[in-house]
């Protein structure tokens, strides 16, 4: 009998035909794969999650620190005022020094420190003036006075209009900080340090070197409050807060502090208590504001005291007379966004 030809002979070996692709032993599992992937999407989810956590903290913790800080009702005059130059901030800082006397002093007596911050519209620098609080100026309303009468003639909406006169230019912001916060700013960012241009001892007791020195609590106090020690008194107890505020700043635009939410939070906290703003001043203005400084660094900073002709006498006072052809020098570089680029002349 004869095979069919397509019948498989008894006893034959079948041919087993290769795997396309290899050995499927050797090929990777496709839910390894999948493992990988899933494990570095919720690591990033993770860790998006740790930022926003620590953000929404330091968000909170700021806007609840801040809001300890009393707000000056009806901070600025009415009336025509100076034009506002856009993109630009300027900001009155007042100093009070409420020893021994109550809050509502603080809004009512008067003016122991008077500075203009001026920050320019592109952001790149940051401009210090402190204006003598014996300057004999106009006060409008009142006729000829010191310029820190103002605030116990009118309150804080006529010191912002007389020195709007004085500087020409429009005042943004208002904040009046009291003098005992100094101590808690330094000791939060673990010391101040200055450059001390003159050996003295405060009539307080605290004995300062010449050259750099670190200011921590009380000792901060006592550096800006001073005159007495002093032979120019006033003169030099300005020059000292510029001291102060400039080793300040340096400090506060430093990468360790603009960097570390809870080192900015510890200052805010320090300085709420002691601080009285406007309106408009509020945690998100600050936030803004910080971030659009991220660039500038103590060396954009830009201090000095407004110029003048010397003391003089006016009505059986000793005052301090400006110098108004510089001043106008000071008005125009306001205008101009050029205020960093300013000396004042020499006494």
């Amino acid at each position: 009998m004869t095979t069919p030809p397509d019948a498989p002979r008894t006893g034959a070996t079948t041919a087993v035909l290769p795997v396309v692709g290899g050995d499927p032993a050797s090929t990777p599992k496709p839910k390894k794969k999948r493992d990988r992937i899933k494990v570095a999407f919720f690591s990033v989810l993770a860790v998006f999650a740790v930022v926003v956590v620590v953000v929404g903290l330091f968000g909170w913790n700021l806007w609840s620190s801040f809001d300890k800080a009393k707000k000056i009702q009806d901070a600025f005059p009415t009336g025509e005022r100076p034009a506002a130059v856009a993109g630009a901030q300027t900001i009155l800082l007042l100093g009070s020094d409420t020893r021994g006397s109550s809050e509502d002093d603080e809004l009512s007596g008067r003016s122991d420190t008077i500075m203009v911050v001026n920050v320019p519209a592109d952001h790149q620098s940051v401009s210090v003036m402190s204006i003598m609080r014996d300057n004999w100026v106009e006060i409008p309303g009142h006729g000829e006075a010191k310029i820190n009468a103002a605030m116990a003639l009118g309150g804080v909406p006529l010191v912002v209009e007389t020195v709007e006169k004085f500087i020409d230019a429009r005042i943004d912001h208002v904040a009046i900080v009291d003098f005992e916060s100094f101590a808690g700013m330094a000791d939060a960012l673990g010391g101040v340090t200055v450059d001390n241009p003159k050996e003295f001892t405060a009539v307080s007791g605290e004995h300062f070197d010449e050259g750099k020195i670190t200011l921590r609590g009380d000792d901060a106090l006592a550096f800006v409050r001073e005159r007495k020690a002093f032979a120019t008194g006033d003169y030099q107890r300005a020059a000292n807060q510029q001291r102060f505020m400039k080793g300040l700043l340096s400090e506060v635009l430093s990468a360790d502090t603009l960097l570390n939410p809870f080192r900015m939070s510890s200052l805010v906290s320090e300085v709420s208590p002691f601080l009285s703003v406007d309106a408009g001043v509020d945690p998100g203005y600050l936030l803004s504001t910080l971030w659009n400084a991220r660039d500038i660094r103590s060396s954009d900073v830009h201090f000095f005291t407004s110029p003048t002709l010397g003391t003089g006498w006016r009505s059986g006072q000793s005052v301090v007379l400006p110098d108004w052809d510089e001043i106008d020098v000071v008005r125009k570089a306001l205008r101009d966004g050029t205020l960093s680029e300013y000396e004042p002349p020499k006494l």
